[in-house]
């Protein structure tokens, strides 16, 4: 048997403790920005950390962490895109797409911070970053009531999108069609990223999105409002040309391309809608599917 070397530490000097993994957390956040959650920790509920006299039901501001996008390719095209950023961090302006970045950068007023490469990659935790990163505001998101806007209210609920590309491409419909928001489920769903914001192509800046924090409870609370709420569904016994109840306060849920709906949503839903497709296409990727069906109901709105 071997010999022990030394004294036998007390628990909580060893690694796995709770307090060491904590001290762990707290200095890697304080490194890299963003908050760390480490075994045994748990993430704030709706009730926690709400300021005071604040309803249960209002909506938190979420996303406090700002994110980073790195790259030269990544980051132009952020800036393209309208990408509300709050800060571009460059090495060096030697690169045509860095210079491009800086100019567009400067015309919409974001500060630039020169700053060396060690810096850079202390605040990208790393990441390949190509001496540029943009640093992009959370996004504030509405509550799913201050969407219920005007007489006859058009709302886009969301369920089971995990690709924020998808969501900005459904936000970027909601908003060509006239909806008055997009509600996301607050758990397992893409939100408002960098990504959503450039396949939304700026969109997201005219349209509110709200996160729920049960969606098939929020889809209620819109039915009781007065909403008739229709969801997408390959299997749906009406197409969506046909939906007359549209014209009135309404609210289409739109699924994930593999699994669709949930269950408990669809359920939930007083109808469920589908798109003919005489092709030989099993499904539509849920922007493209969003866009169709916001198209038609805005015929029927009309």
């Amino acid at each position: 048997m071997a010999k022990r070397k030394g004294p036998t530490p007390k628990a909580e000097d060893r690694h796995w403790h709770g307090k060491r993994q904590k001290a762990r957390a707290v200095k890697s956040a304080k490194r890299t920005g963003t908050p760390t959650l480490g075994p045994g920790a748990r993430a704030q509920g709706p009730s926690e950390n709400r300021p005071a006299g604040r309803p249960a039901g209002a909506r938190r501001a979420t996303g406090e962490v700002p994110e980073l996008v790195t790259g030269r390719n990544p980051v132009v095209e952020a800036l393209r895109a309208g990408v509300p950023g709050t800060a571009l961090y460059v090495t060096s302006g030697t690169d045509e797409r860095v210079r491009e970045a800086i100019q567009i950068a400067a015309d919409r007023r974001i500060p630039l911070l020169e700053t060396g490469k060690n810096e850079l990659d202390r605040l990208t935790d790393g990441a390949v970053h190509q001496g540029i990163a943009l640093q992009v505001k959370p996004y504030r998101y509405a509550h799913p009531d201050d969407l219920l806007k005007g007489t006859a209210p058009l709302v886009v609920a969301v369920d089971g999108i995990t690709d924020p590309r998808n969501l900005g491409a459904i936000v970027r419909s909601a908003a060509a069609f006239g909806a008055t928001g997009v509600v996301v489920p607050e758990r397992r769903a893409a939100g408002v990223t960098a990504g959503a914001w450039k396949s939304s192509a700026g969109t997201l800046a005219n349209i509110p999105v709200a996160q729920a924090t049960n969606l098939s409870r929020q889809l209620k609370a819109y039915q009781k409002a007065g909403c008739f709420v229709a969801g997408l569904d390959a299997a749906g016994g009406v197409t969506v040309a046909d939906l007359e109840l549209a014209s009135g306060p309404f609210v289409l849920v739109v699924g994930s391309e593999g699994k669709g709906l949930g269950r408990l949503v669809a359920d939930t839903c007083d109808m469920l809608v589908t798109i003919p497709m005489p092709g030989k296409a099993e499904s539509l990727n849920a922007g493209v599917a969003a866009g169709i069906a916001l198209y038609e109901i805005s015929r029927l709105r009309a």
